[in-house]
This record gives C-alpha cells, sequence and structure tokens, in this order.
C-alpha cells in the first residue's frame, strides 16, 4: 500500500538525506489547486443516478478523473433542464459536441433579431460609452453567427484587408446616426475626414468633445453676452 501510495514520487540522494521529487504524469498526481472540498458533481449522490454521479470517484485513472471534472465543469454551467437531457453522456468531449449539435445551430430568425436591435438602437438616454458597448457588443454577436465572417480560406490578403475596412467603417457610420444631436458638431467633423478614424478612434474623439463640454458648457458665453447687453442697456437709461 505504501509503496503504490508514493509511486509517484522519485527519490534522489544527496548524502545522507534523500530529496523526493513528484512525478506530475504519474496516475495518483494530485495539483496544487485540487482541493478535498471542490464540488466535482451539482448534486450529491441520494441514492438515484449512480451511473452519472460514480464517475467522479476518485480511484479512477487520471484520464478519466480528468475527464469527470471537466464533464462536471460543462454540467455545471447548464441549466437544470438541460442537464437532464445530457447527464449520462460519459465523454466530456462528447458531452461538448452534443451541445454544439443542438444549440450552436445559426437561423434566420437569429441573424434577423440581432440585425434589427442594431439598427434600432440609438443612444437617446445612454451615455457615450453604455451606447458604444451595447452597439459593439451586437456587432460581434451577428459576427459570431455570420458563417460568412468567419471565412479561412486562402484569400488575397489585400483583399481581406479592403473587406475588413469596408466592414468597419460601415459599423462607424450606424454608431454616428445613433449619436443624439448634441454631438452634430464633432460628427460631422468626423465625417468630413479623407479616411474614416476606426471604432477606436472615434469613440476617443467622442468621448473628447464630452469632456470638453463639460467644462466649457455652449451656453457659458451666451449667458455672459446676455448680462452685458442687459447690463449696458441699464446704463444706457440711466
Amino acid at each position: 500500500m505504501e509503496a503504490a501510495a508514493n509511486s509517484d514520487l522519485s527519490s534522489v540522494s544527496t548524502g545522507s538525506s534523500t530529496n523526493l521529487t513528484i512525478d506530475s504524469n504519474s496516475p495518483l498526481y494530485t495539483h496544487p489547486y485540487d482541493s478535498p472540498g471542490a464540488m466535482l458533481v451539482p448534486v450529491q449522490f441520494t441514492r438515484i443516478g449512480y451511473r452519472s454521479w460514480r464517475r467522479n470517484h476518485p480511484s479512477y485513472r487520471q484520464w478519466e478523473r480528468c475527464n469527470d471534472i471537466v464533464t462536471s465543469w460543462i454540467l455545471n454551467s447548464l441549466s437544470k433542464e438541460i442537464v437532464d437531457s445530457v447527464e449520462f453522456i460519459m465523454s466530456s468531449d462528447d458531452l461538448w459536441r452534443e451541445l454544439e449539435h443542438c444549440y450552436e445551430q445559426t437561423t434566420g430568425a437569429k441573424l434577423y433579431k440581432i440585425q434589427r436591435e442594431i439598427n434600432d438602437l440609438s443612444q437617446r438616454s445612454l451615455d457615450i460609452t453604455g451606447y458604444y458597448t451595447k452597439l459593439k457588443k451586437l456587432w460581434k454577436e451577428l459576427s459570431t453567427l455570420n458563417v460568412i465572417a468567419q471565412c479561412n480560406c486562402v484569400c488575397n490578403r489585400g483583399a481581406k484587408v479592403l473587406a475588413h475596412k469596408a466592414e468597419q467603417d460601415r459599423h462607424l457610420i450606424q454608431f454616428l446616426m445613433g449619436l443624439n444631436e448634441i454631438y452634430y458638431v464633432i460628427r460631422g467633423s468626423i465625417l468630413m475626414m479623407n479616411s474614416l478614424p476606426n471604432m477606436a478612434q472615434d469613440f476617443s474623439l467622442l468621448v473628447q468633445d464630452k469632456h470638453q463640454r463639460e467644462i466649457n458648457p455652449p451656453n457659458h458665453f451666451n449667458v455672459e453676452s446676455t448680462a452685458l447687453h442687459v447690463g449696458s442697456g441699464k446704463a444706457s437709461q440711466s
């Protein structure tokens, strides 16, 4: 028993003492982050569902142990309804593929829904950061669902660069169209540029414009001018 328990240790003699080194390839190797209190399954065993629960027994071989841990991580990330339909899949790879085949399919309804949200989105009561973040998230989600955007073929690099630039310009125009009218001056300046900036540069310009207006409100000079005009009128009457 003791020999088996120490099979993952190799001894190196140095004089009168012996240094022990841990063999991480041993089936009995335990990682420092493996805590005895870790929850390997979402529900404790209660005499029901033994086949799905027993996969996490610590005496299994290392591969099965790792497979069980990964499977438990995936199951813990699913809703109860989905877990009930996949809990008896023994391999974490098969489990992942099952989920992919069932829920990864892109439908026209999903594409339509996201594109409609993009078209209907405008800044309104959102601040500039919130509006930018929300629109960027929708673009990323649409790109993920769009199979055409995930082309892995060997194409002309110049053509890819031009296509990416055209897509970024479309995103920029969509973003500018949804801005509140308070940004009409800086928006006009951006649209007058010979080459449109990328989204990060555009966002930086708008944030700077916002901060500038907070420091110097638009009606600052109008108030002073009106006060001077009223004051001069009173002086003339006197």
